[in-house]
């Protein structure tokens, strides 16, 4: 009986991810929690070819330098997670998802930090890894990911704040949203504080440091980047 449950849910679960491979999330939990709370949300899919290509730079730049590289998790992220979390006990805890864990959590997930919920969201990554090219998951991630109060997108965001669509975001806009995407409810990107100014510089130059990182030649450097970072933090462990 366990074993036929089983079967069938990851049979259930994987045609899931499948169908959402093609077709735009409908919605999501966090989504609906904030139709609530406002009483509707701005929201529309844009596909990855219709935004400006500056956009999935500022992301990866902002949030998640080794997306291209890694299978869903980086662990070096989590190790450096977990000693700042020792050292700073009883303060703010500090996370360390992926883009790929963001989007398992945005879209087939719901609000909550239980084990339970971590469990699903572990699940969903690795299926999305598995199912979906990584272009299709940065796309998701910029449509269902919230960047601002009741805004779900970089559509949103591109017509209510700079209005215009998001395949004319220019690279500092590119780099505000971004700076939003950690405190969507707290930042606003039509009104940006000295703070936020601050992070969208930051952000800037981190992807004037990346490059395309779509592009092959960039991707290989970045690769051999990342080899060597690991290999130089695998010696300092070792002494």
């Amino acid at each position: 009986m366990l074993m036929a449950i089983g079967f069938w849910f990851v049979i259930v679960c994987a045609l899931w991810v499948l169908a959402l491979r093609v077709f735009p999330p409908p919605v999501t939990w966090v989504m609906v929690d904030q139709a609530n709370e406002h009483g509707a949300v701005q929201r529309e899919w844009c596909p990855l070819g219709g935004m400006s290509h500056e956009m999935p730079l500022a992301v990866i730049a902002s949030e998640d330098q080794r997306f291209l590289h890694h299978h869903g998790f980086s662990w070096k992220a989590i190790k450096k997670a977990m000693e700042y979390n020792a050292r700073k006990k009883g303060k703010k805890v500090k996370g360390a998802s992926t883009i790929s864990q963001q989007t398992a959590k945005n879209v087939f997930c719901w609000p909550g930090r239980t084990f339970v919920r971590k469990g699903f969201e572990a699940w969903f990554t690795l299926l999305i890894e598995a199912l979906w090219s990584k272009e299709r998951i940065i796309e998701v991630y910029l449509n269902v990911a919230e960047t601002g109060k009741g805004r779900f997108g970089v559509q949103a965001t591109a017509r209510s704040c700079f209005k215009h669509e998001a395949e004319r975001l220019t690279q500092a806009e590119c780099a505000l949203i971004a700076a939003v995407l950690p405190k969507p409810r707290s930042f606003n990107a039509c009104a940006p504080s000295g703070y936020m100014r601050k992070r969208q510089g930051d952000i800037r130059r981190q992807m004037r440091l990346l490059g395309d990182v779509f592009d092959p030649a960039v991707m290989e450097r970045t690769r051999a980047r990342i080899e060597k970072e690991e290999e130089a933090e695998e010696r300092r462990g070792r002494k």
